[in-house]
C-alpha cells in the first residue's frame, strides 16, 4: 500500500548524470529506502523515488547482486521487499542482539494453529474453538471481514507481518495439500 508523500523537489529523471551514474543513484535510491524502511516496500513506492519509467525489478536485481557476500540480503516478501539478514548469521545476531521481541518462539501447538488458519482460512472462531492463545496473536493472524453466514461470526487469516515472519511473498508460496501430504506432514482429509 503505497503512501502518497511527493516530494516536488526529489528529481526522478536525473537528466544530467550519464546512464551509468543514473543507474547506480537509483540502486541507492533504492537501498536507502530499504534500510530505513521496518516493513516490505511495495514497487510503488521505489516507483516514486525513480520514476514511473524505471525498471524497479531490475534496480532491486543489481542492487541484490551489489549485496553477494554482504550479511544481509533483499527478500521479496508480502507484496515488496525488504531487508534481511542471512541466515548463516542467526547465530551470531542471538548471541550479541537484543533480539527477544521478534523471536517468534512459538509451540509445536501454536504452529499448528498458524497452520490450520493459514491452509483452511477464513477460519470461524467457532471452527477454532477458542484454540487461540496469546502466543500467536504476535500479529501473524487477524480477523477478516465477517462470516456471511448467520450470526455472522468473525473470522481469522493470517496477515501481512505472517508473511514477513515466514519469507513468503504471497500464500501462493505455500506447499498444496498434496504435497504435504505426499511429505507425511498432512493426514489425507476426505
Amino acid at each position: 500500500m503505497a503512501k502518497d508523500r511527493s516530494d516536488p523537489d526529489l528529481d526522478c529523471e536525473l537528466p544530467d548524470l550519464p546512464p551509468e551514474l543514473r543507474w547506480r543513484e537509483w540502486m541507492r535510491r533504492i537501498e536507502a529506502v530499504l534500510f530505513a524502511s521496518a516493513c516490505p516496500v511495495p514497487r510503488e513506492d521505489f516507483a516514486r523515488v525513480v520514476g514511473q519509467e524505471v525498471s524497479v525489478d531490475q534496480l532491486v536485481e543489481d542492487l541484490a547482486a551489489d549485496l553477494e557476500g554482504r550479511a544481509f540480503e533483499i527478500a521479496q516478501v508480502a507484496g515488496g521487499w525488504m531487508f534481511q539478514t542471512r541466515a548463516a548469521y542467526a547465530p551470531a545476531i542471538r548471541a550479541a542482539a537484543d533480539v527477544g521481541d521478534q523471536l517468534l518462539d512459538l509451540s509445536e501447538f501454536d504452529i499448528a494453529v498458524l497452520a490450520a488458519i493459514t491452509f483452511h482460512q477464513p477460519v470461524t472462531r467457532d471452527r477454532l474453538k477458542d484454540i487461540l492463545g496469546q502466543e500467536i496473536s504476535r500479529d501473524l493472524i487477524g480477523t477478516g471481514p465477517r462470516s456471511p453466514r448467520r450470526g455472522a461470526p468473525y473470522i481469522f487469516v493470517t496477515t501481512e507481518q505472517f508473511l514477513v515472519a515466514f519469507g513468503l511473498e504471497s500464500l501462493h508460496d505455500l506447499p498444496d495439500r498434496e504435497q504435504l501430504e505426499d511429505a507425511g506432514v498432512a493426514a489425507e482429509v476426505s
